[in-house]
């Protein structure tokens, strides 16, 4: 036990440019306080002593925001980054060298009994605010994006983001566990992809139609001739123009610009 609580205390000068110093991490990290109280209740729950467990996850609550069911597995190496309203299930299984960030939840899906709740792999960055649910499996190295929900199993080396959330694939690059601005929106990527099929598509019929338009006929009446009426020149008659989607909007360009798409 003592092994894995120094590996629980090293892991944050690793994790966090704000650790300086021992004495600071000792007192001032509520995710490290939460965790030596998580494993001093998990010991005594293992061994059947009723009420002292959750008491102890009560208090830990209390003093740090950060809920952990005694009954919970936890490797060594676990780390919970600002950790206010992170919530971890009695029946979730969390590998080694995990971050968690504020507002994590580990959660199940309904009142279903036995295993309800996630198994995290070794390596896993979950993103502030997210929400893994229900008995599923997540791989090692995986990264969860910040407020995406997770619903079913992912597999290692994978990337997951948005509502439900999506796995996007990043196999072979190693990435930083802190580096969060690297995600990819998925989201954005689509809509991008649908505006240049909508932009394609419009410029085909475009050329169809101008292809197909006949040359105009003009039917001038003799009192039109008697009265002196000209033909008119063909910088008079307006060209037939598609509303092809170009974006020339500044408001929407702004927009799609400021999204990332």
């Amino acid at each position: 036990m003592f092994s894995t609580l120094l590996a629980d205390f090293q892991i944050i000068f690793e994790r966090d440019p704000a650790a300086r110093n021992w004495l600071e991490v000792l007192f001032f990290y509520p995710g490290l306080q939460a965790i030596i109280l998580h494993r001093i209740a998990h010991k005594l729950y293992k061994m059947g002593i009723p009420f002292i467990p959750r008491l102890i996850s009560f208090i830990a609550r209390f003093l740090t925001g950060i809920e952990i069911h005694p009954g919970a597995v936890i490797g060594k190496g676990f780390f919970v980054d600002h950790g206010m309203g992170v919530v971890i299930g009695e029946t979730a299984i969390v590998g080694d060298y995990v971050l968690l960030y504020q507002g994590v939840t580990l959660g199940g899906t309904g009142k279903e009994s036995g295993k309800r709740h996630p198994t995290l792999g070794d390596n896993v960055v979950v993103g502030a605010g997210a929400k893994v649910l229900g008995n599923i499996e997540i791989g090692n190295n995986v990264r969860i994006g910040a407020g995406s929900v997770v619903l079913r199993n992912v597999p290692s080396n994978c990337t997951v983001v948005g509502v439900p959330g999506r796995v996007i694939y990043r196999s072979g690059v190693r990435v930083d566990p802190l580096e969060h601005g690297s995600l990819p929106d998925s989201e954005a990527e689509v809509i991008r992809a649908l505006v240049d099929r909508i932009e394609a598509l419009e410029q085909q019929v475009e050329q169809l139609q101008h292809k197909q338009t006949p040359a105009p006929v003009y039917h001038i009446s003799i009192a039109a001739e008697e009265a002196g009426d000209a033909l008119p020149s063909q910088e008079e008659i307006p060209a037939t123009q598609g509303a092809a989607c170009q974006l020339r909007n500044k408001a929407i360009q702004e927009f799609l610009d400021g999204a990332g798409i």
